[in-house]
């Protein structure tokens, strides 16, 4: 079964049992994503690591001659 065929079934019954109407798939996808990052930063912060641009400093301290 599609994701498509999926949403429909979920729709329908849905509609059935009188509940609101299950959102559409993607249309979250970003919004989730925006979370997801946050949490990410957040846990890093709490750990003590830099909590952004981690993988371009860890790039830039291998390509970096010794000082």
């Amino acid at each position: 079964m599609s994701i498509m065929q999926e949403y429909a079934l979920d729709a329908c019954r849905a509609r059935q049992h009188g509940e609101p109407p299950v959102p559409a798939p993607g249309a979250h996808d970003w919004q989730m994503i925006r979370e997801l990052r946050g949490h990410l930063h957040c846990r890093a912060a709490l750990a003590g690591r830099p909590a952004r641009g981690r993988l371009r400093g860890a790039l830039l301290r291998r390509l970096r001659p010794n000082r």
